[in-house]
């Protein structure tokens, strides 16, 4: 099997990052209780320069946060959209972006449920466990509008259903119980000025 997938296709060889990013801008990281992260985005209408360019600043906020997946509400971006570099659990990279994306409901005999950690760059520190199927297919399109669809299974699962409930409005607070929640930003506050430290550190080696 190939080890690398781009928009869904395998490719021979791939960067250590995505060749968006070279030309990107870092932008802030959204935190959870900012009202653009809890209410539905809008649909991509215009499909264009723009739309490129906030893909590229994504992947590049994405890298600088050493994250697996971002959506544009987590840099103030009311837009039905996300980026992602992520592997799967069989170690696969999976590469890519998807504009207006829609995850297909699974039938349930076919998909498990796996409990497993998951963190957010938009929850800086808290890593929590968090029910997910095991697997998912998102449908939507790429920055030139053209249709696509990407599948996943594991580790990738869990950033596709991630990602697209961020667009959705949702964070993974809100699927966890209330004990749960108050652990999770307990996490947060500890540890979030270490997390944007760190940031700020990749941030001013990158215009060293």
């Amino acid at each position: 099997m190939p080890s690398v997938f781009v928009q869904g296709r395998p490719v021979d060889s791939y960067p250590r990052h995505a060749p968006e990013a070279r030309h990107g801008k870092v932008r802030r990281i959204t935190e959870a209780g900012e009202e653009v992260l809890h209410k539905p985005c809008r649909d991509v209408t215009e499909f264009g320069p723009d739309l490129a360019a906030l893909i590229d600043d994504m992947f590049l906020t994405m890298y600088i946060a050493d994250g697996a997946g971002l959506a544009a509400n987590q840099v103030g971006v009311d837009l039905r959209l996300f980026v992602y570099d992520c592997p799967d659990d069989d170690g696969v990279r999976h590469v890519g972006h998807v504009v207006n994306p829609v995850l297909e409901p699974l039938d349930a005999s076919r998909r498990r449920l796996l409990d497993d950690s998951e963190g957010c760059l938009s929850v800086p520190g808290a890593v929590m466990d968090v029910p997910r199927p095991d697997r998912a297919v998102v449908r939507g399109y790429d920055r030139d509008g053209e249709p696509l669809v990407i599948e996943g299974t594991g580790y990738f699962a869990r950033c596709l259903a991630h990602e697209t409930d961020h667009v959705n409005g949702q964070v993974y607070l809100d699927r966890l119980s209330g004990r749960e929640r108050k652990e999770a930003l307990r996490q947060m506050a500890d540890r979030r000025d270490e997390v944007l430290a760190r940031r700020a550190a990749r941030i001013e080696a990158l215009s060293a």
